[in-house]
Order: structure tokens, then C-alpha cells, then sequence
């Protein structure tokens, strides 16, 4: 999937793959592109990882996404990084297989956008 115009949805389509080793690291312009399939999600330090906080009413719903997506990570082998406070959960993506981050990163940012709604 090297096309700059990749949507949303089809990366939220595709299903991870295991990688390992540096070659599966995206190169940064690929990274860039990807990223501007999903709204609001930005680079972290060094662009080492994806991220993006989401915002709900109160605890519970926030905590009620956490676990909604723990079963889409275990179903894709692909966990994020997750930090949940009153109201919002930061989700933070990245590859430690490969070093960086990888195309798994972007599919699941997409998976995590449609369950977010």
C-alpha cells in the first residue's frame, strides 16, 4: 500500500501482519501520507509513533472504549500504548518489532477511528 490517497477506510479494511526487523519500518514520507488518511492523529517525538487523544462525556465511556479497543487489538496481535484519564484515552501507536513504526501502526489508527465513531 504505497498510494499517497489511501482512505480511511481502506486502511481500517486491511488486517495487520507480523512484522519484524527494520525493513518493515515506513519510511517517513510514506508515514506522512498514511497520517493524512486520519484526522487528528499527529506524530509523536521523533516520529516514532502515531497518536491521537480521544474525548468522552465521563470515565466510564472512556474506560468503555479502552475496552472495546483491547479486543480490536487482540483480534489484529497489534496493542497500543494507552494512557485513560476522566473523560479521554491517548492512543499511541507504534512498531518495537520493527523499530518504528509500520503500516500495522496506520491500520490500526484506522480501526480505532471507526470504532471511536
Amino acid at each position: 500500500m504505497s498510494d499517497p490517497s489511501t482512505t480511511l477506510a481502506q486502511l481500517a479494511a486491511e488486517e495487520c501482519l507480523p512484522l519484524k526487523g527494520r525493513e518493515h519500518a515506513v519510511p517517513l514520507a510514506q508515514a506522512q501520507a498514511w497520517l493524512t488518511a486520519l484526522p487528528d492523529w499527529s506524530f509523536g517525538p521523533q516520529q516514532a509513533d502515531i497518536r491521537k487523544e480521544f474525548r468522552f462525556p465521563d470515565f466510564i465511556r472512556a474506560l468503555a472504549f479502552v475496552n472495546a479497543l483491547g479486543y480490536v487489538a487482540e483480534r489484529e496481535n497489534h496493542h497500543p500504548d494507552l494512557e485513560l484519564g476522566w473523560g479521554r484515552v491517548l492512543v499511541r501507536y507504534s512498531t518495537h518489532d520493527v523499530g518504528g513504526l509500520s503500516r500495522n501502526d496506520f491500520i490500526c489508527a484506522a480501526k480505532t477511528e471507526v470504532l471511536a465513531g
